[in-house]
């Protein structure tokens, strides 16, 4: 064994390993494959409902870079099948070293005039379905002693955005718990790290009206904002050998929002 694949091997990196990206066929998501992609990672995602544009992204990065790219249909708020996800992934692109959550829903009331159904489905989709996918991946890494994790919150965790109570709560849910999870899996040479992105123009955010995005932008010192790829290139780099002594810290992503 060289020294190189034996600083991989203790740094949890190999790149043999597939990454599973949550919410992967558009926006910020679709960004995540295909970095993950041009690094040469195996990679799998899951989709909701766009099954043309997953199955096209799934397709096209297969070819263009030769590493295996596959999509699943996956809802998170599905309690039954993240164990089934997680065994068809690692069947179809090998062991899981890497999993990122993508996916959320974003649904703005005030808080006074929100329902319990709109609360419930945004936490049960935004954090506790982080929670139930983690359990289930986790298992093969606590067993191969490998792994890096990556959470995707939102600048609304840190800093209070009208209308926004049950996606910042899910959010800043997910910031608290990339720090505890990092606590009890570190033994086992499992990173686990946020990334925090500020207004990102994506589907997701495609409802947003001009004067309100305007607002939200409205503390940027950088000028062309935050791309979906500088927040892709964050989640990679968490991901890989370079990150390899960082663990439970959230990198904000947000062209100086919050300086």
């Amino acid at each position: 064994m060289t020294n190189q694949e034996s600083g991989i091997r203790d740094s949890g990196f190999d790149i043999r390993h597939s990454v599973l990206v949550t919410g992967g066929s558009r926006g910020l998501g679709r960004a995540i494959v295909e970095a993950l992609a041009a690094s040469g990672r195996p990679v799998a995602f899951t989709y909701r409902v766009e099954e043309a544009a997953a199955l096209e992204l799934e397709a096209r990065l297969s070819v263009e870079r030769e590493v295996p790219v596959r999509a699943f249909r996956f809802d998170l708020a599905d309690r039954a099948r993240p164990d089934d996800l997680v065994a068809e992934v690692e069947a179809a692109v090998g062991p899981l070293g890497g999993l990122v959550h993508n996916a959320g829903i974003r649904r703005e009331s005030l808080l006074a005039l929100s329902s319990d159904e709109e609360w419930d489905g945004v936490l049960d989709v935004d954090l506790s379905g982080a929670f139930r996918l983690n359990r289930s991946a986790l298992r093969g890494m606590v067993s191969r002693r490998r792994g890096a994790i990556v959470h995707v919150a939102s600048l609304s965790a840190l800093h209070g955005v009208a209308g926004q109570a049950a996606y910042a709560a899910a959010k800043a849910g997910l910031l608290a718990m990339t720090r505890v999870l990092a606590r009890e899996v570190g033994k086992r040479n499992i990173r686990v790290n946020a990334v925090v992105p500020g207004f990102v123009a994506t589907d997701l955010t495609a409802d947003v009206p001009p004067e309100r995005m305007r607002a939200l932008r409205a503390g940027e010192c950088l000028p062309a904002g935050v791309s979906a790829a500088s927040v892709a290139a964050a989640v990679a780099f968490l991901l890989g050998e370079g990150a390899a002594s960082i663990t439970g810290q959230a990198i904000v992503v947000d062209a100086g929002a919050s300086a």
